[in-house]
């Protein structure tokens, strides 16, 4: 039995060192170097640099473009927050007893299937002011008064983007959410049926409790997601116009890119590590309070 035992440990120490060293090596040294870096002024191709102690951090806080950038994130986080009850709901539904569901669970993954460049660029076709489908459309049904340049007027920008992304990733979430309603006993919502529960009662008392977890992980995704955006701004609009449609990411791979600032960029993907992971655990206090409630109640 001495000897069993002695060789599950040797197994589980074995099996543990290369995920170990794979964390370490792809993970663990890059972020201590990455904040490392965010000290100096390194522009990417020089053999040397400089200490400089808070300038990036100081400078990073007081630079506006990134906080206009900040604030286009937040509007793919707030656009996404309002449509997860849609996607629960796509999720129920398609769980239920649907006629034709498999094709309906197709069609709503697709998207999240698809390249994201590719979905890029076919939008930007779409919503384009020369020849764009969309604004044939609305000549074709008589509301000529609503085109616009979609990718070019500040002011919607971020929302015609909001929607490609919604679009792409809606259906990631649905699936999800199935995944996490199929898991659910059958005996225990038979019952509740059974026993007299509406639809809607069977959803808010017995399926939302069962699957927080799920709501938890989607939260976190959609925050990682909204502070990590930069493929659909970048293709679409690279940013513009100015920095309308900029976002934290796009911004920071400037700065190193763009303007071969490593250091300040640097810093950048520091602050949006820290805001990550507060908001992650902050979101978490929250979720496990909800839940102990209920489990009170």
């Amino acid at each position: 039995m001495k000897s069993l035992e002695k060789q599950k440990r040797i197994f589980i120490v074995v099996s543990l060192v290369v995920p170990m060293a794979l964390l370490v090596g792809f993970v663990v040294f890059p972020a201590v170097d990455l904040i490392r870096m965010s000290f100096t002024d390194w522009d990417g191709y020089s053999a040397s640099w400089n200490w400089i102690k808070l300038d990036n951090y100081i400078s990073m806080f007081r630079n506006e473009n990134l906080w206009l950038s900040l604030k286009n994130n937040a509007v793919y986080f707030f656009g996404h927050l309002i449509f997860i009850p849609v996607e629960l709901m796509f999720a129920v539904l398609l769980t239920s007893k649907l006629r034709a569901a498999k094709f309906y669970k197709t069609m709503v993954f697709m998207p999240y299937i698809i390249n994201g460049v590719a979905i890029a660029y076919a939008f930007s076709y779409f919503f384009s002011p020369v020849n764009g489908a969309f604004n044939a459309v609305l000549s074709v049904l008589h509301l000529d008064f609503l085109i616009r340049n979609w990718l070019s007027d500040e002011k919607i920008v971020n929302e015609v983007l909001t929607f490609v992304s919604l679009w792409r990733f809606s259906g990631y979430h649905v699936i999800l959410f199935m995944a996490a309603l199929q898991s659910l006993p059958q005996d225990v919502q038979e019952a509740a049926q059974v026993d007299g529960a509406t639809t809607w009662q069977l959803f808010k008392y017995i399926q939302i409790p069962a699957i927080m977890l799920m709501v938890d992980f989607v939260l976190f995704d959609n925050i990682r997601g909204a502070l990590q955006v930069f493929d659909i701004p970048f293709v679409m609009t690279s940013g513009g116009p100015g920095y309308a449609s900029s976002t934290f990411t796009l911004y920071t791979i400037d700065t190193a890119f763009k303007y071969s600032n490593f250091g300040l960029a640097s810093t950048m993907a520091v602050a949006i590590m820290v805001m990550i992971v507060v908001i992650y655990v902050v979101q978490n206090k929250i979720i496990h309070g909800v839940v102990l409630r209920r489990d009170k109640e």
